[in-house]
């Protein structure tokens, strides 16, 4: 299901913006998927020991960052207790700090941190996005969980209509996104694989990335100077030139 220019023909940035809020409020009440919604909100009750005192978020989890991004980073979930607890993508896991820290380095964000929403962080230049919004129990979603979701990422990215990079963080987002964009034959997930977008459509480059899960960070698989180099690469594929964050 390939994404024509230009997403769903929103074009002004106001527009795009109340469209983009009005989809990220469906985002956060669907309950298409039982199972998902079953877990998410059993973690939601139960809470981890370290969080007990806390509020959980329990609801899908939308997108975040700037309307008008060149790049755009897809994760495959929130965590469980990371974006299911804080209601942010990304926010409050151990994936979430190494994404976050290397997003400022390269002078997408204001800051290295992502605690929790309203902290004040800031995105310049960058989205960050999920191929499904919900936690899914051990980390490994249906397929038909991830068709479910897969509609609402293609209307978002076709509102980010400035989007001309999209870094795929692991292989199951790789995949999600060939798909949408219609790449075939679909080469093989490999970290710094640049795979060319077909078509006219804004997007014109799947940047594939190894996930900062605590499973390639412990072990050396994934290390902060080769997120570094993918972010640099991006910056230089969707033309931003030098880092630094000008929001």
């Amino acid at each position: 299901m390939p994404l024509a220019g230009g997403g769903i023909g929103v074009h002004h940035r106001e527009d795009r913006a109340r469209a983009l809020e009005s989809l990220l409020d469906e985002v956060t009440s669907c309950r298409k998927c039982p199972r998902l919604v079953s877990w998410r909100e059993q973690v939601a009750r139960e809470r981890r020991l370290a969080y007990r005192d806390e509020v959980y978020w329990g609801r899908p989890v939308p997108g975040f960052g700037d309307l008008d991004a060149s790049i755009v980073v897809v994760g495959l979930a929130p965590a469980a207790h990371g974006g299911n607890r804080t209601g942010r993508i990304f926010t409050g896991d151990r994936s979430g700090d190494w994404l976050f820290r290397a997003l400022w380095r390269a002078g997408l964000a204001n800051q290295a941190e992502s605690r929790e929403r309203g902290d004040g962080l800031t995105l310049s230049g960058a989205y960050v996005t999920a191929v499904l919004r919900c936690a899914p129990p051990g980390n490994r979603p249906s397929t038909g969980e991830r068709d479910r979701c897969l509609p609402y990422l293609e209307r978002e990215l076709g509102l980010l209509s400035e989007a001309r990079v999209v870094v795929a963080l692991g292989g199951f987002a790789y995949a999600a996104l060939a798909r949408m964009y219609g790449v075939r034959p679909r080469p093989s997930f490999g970290h710094g694989r640049e795979v060319e977008v077909p078509g006219s459509q804004d997007v014109k480059t799947i940047l594939c990335s190894f996930h900062p899960s605590q499973q390639n960070t412990f072990t050396g698989r994934l290390t902060e100077g080769m997120l570094d180099q993918i972010f640099e690469r991006a910056r230089d594929l969707a033309g931003q030139g030098k880092a630094g964050f000008t929001g």
